[in-house]
């Protein structure tokens, strides 16, 4: 028997559909994801870390949970929406189906709703806040808890909810030595360091330089995570003291953060990017990368300073994508070239930053 449910929007819309066996109600931002696979790594993804998630594509779960393709220990997003859901999927790698492994997260999911109307509407009005509830008791208090969290909502608790809360070491002991500011980091991104010979100290989010410097790495890495990048002054000022002092280097959230670290600016997007089919255009060559997304803030490439050349734009909206130092071995990017949506031309950047840094 299938429970009632319904997404509750901001703005006043409501979307009816029917519920997992998991009750509960999702409080969150709700956002579209527009990848046709994908779905493991998105709901996995410390990046989509109190978001109501909503796929555009119409099937998902048609070759289950794997286990291997998790970014994090658990589920991540607050609730989903799927259209239709596959409760027998086919995959030799499959271990669950996504329905089990949905109530099994305790992950409040809506299916059957209009998905194409919500990606409308939020692509009209732009990411909202928003309440997903199964069961009749969460669709009596939803509206009203709506109203309640849109008033004080904020992204501020989001990286410390997923990031690492004290340090541990990772890779090939002996390696180079690098250290990761840990906001939400994917175990992709530890995977391609270890596999460039990596030994790779992980610290939290707001660790200082002191510590820092202290691990004597040979290059420091910022990891994604979500939110707003100045709700972590902290970590920005750490940046600052460091720059110049060794290699950095950044994705997605560390993108932005080295932004604001060098006087840079950044600002929300109206409803994100959120898939595996963004085209980033690389300016000094012109050649065009499909690449994965997953953000809803971007570095205002306007505010750089004169010592950051921009090296990559999107071709969808124009917004930047990477930057680098023009004298210090620093750069960033704002896609994921470590996801592989298909292409596996980005992942060179990893080995790209080794050589720069000196430890290819």
């Amino acid at each position: 028997m299938s429970l009632p449910a319904a997404l509750f929007l901001a703005d006043g819309s409501c979307f009816e559909g029917y519920g997992l066996a998991f009750e509960g109600l999702a409080l969150g931002e709700a956002v579209f994801y527009t990848g046709m696979t994908g779905y493991e790594e998105a709901l996995t993804d410390p990046s989509y870390a109190g978001q109501i998630l909503t796929f555009t594509y119409p099937m998902i779960g048609n070759y289950g949970i794997s286990g291997s393709a998790a970014q994090y220990s658990r589920a991540c997003v607050a609730g989903t929406v799927i259209k239709r859901i596959a409760e027998h999927p086919s995959h030799y790698r499959s271990r669950q189906d996504l329905p089990s492994w949905l109530t099994e997260q305790r992950i409040p999911t809506l299916l059957g709703a209009d998905t194409r109307a919500i990606t409308i509407v939020l692509r009209e009005h732009g990411t909202i806040w928003a309440a997903l509830a199964v069961g009749e008791s969460a669709l009596g208090r939803a509206q009203a808890e709506l109203v309640r969290y849109a008033r004080a909502a904020t992204t501020k608790g989001l990286v410390p909810s997923v990031a690492a809360r004290q340090a541990r070491t990772e890779g090939i002991p002996g390696g180079p030595r690098v250290t990761l500011l840990d906001c939400g980091v994917k175990r992709a991104i530890l995977r391609e360091l270890t596999a460039l010979g990596a030994e790779i100290t992980v610290l939290p989010y707001d660790a200082d330089a002191a510590t820092i410097t202290q691990t004597a790495p040979q290059m420091l890495f910022i990891s994604p995570g979500p939110g707003d990048p100045t709700d972590l002054p902290q970590t920005i000022e750490t940046l600052r003291a460091l720059i110049g002092h060794l290699p950095i280097y950044g994705i997605c959230l560390g993108h932005q953060l080295l932004a604001l670290a060098c006087g840079g600016a950044t600002y929300k997007l109206p409803y994100g990017h959120r898939g595996g089919n963004q085209p980033v255009q690389m300016l000094e060559t012109g050649e065009v990368l499909v690449t994965a997304h997953n953000h809803g803030y971007a570095v205002d490439a306007a505010s750089l300073p004169a010592e950051l050349l921009p090296t990559m734009t999107n071709l969808n909206d124009g917004t930047n994508e990477g930057f680098r130092h023009r004298r210090l071995p620093m750069a960033a990017v704002q896609f994921h070239p470590e996801a592989s949506p298909g292409p596996f031309d980005a992942r060179r950047l990893f080995a790209q930053w080794f050589a720069d840094a000196g430890l290819a």
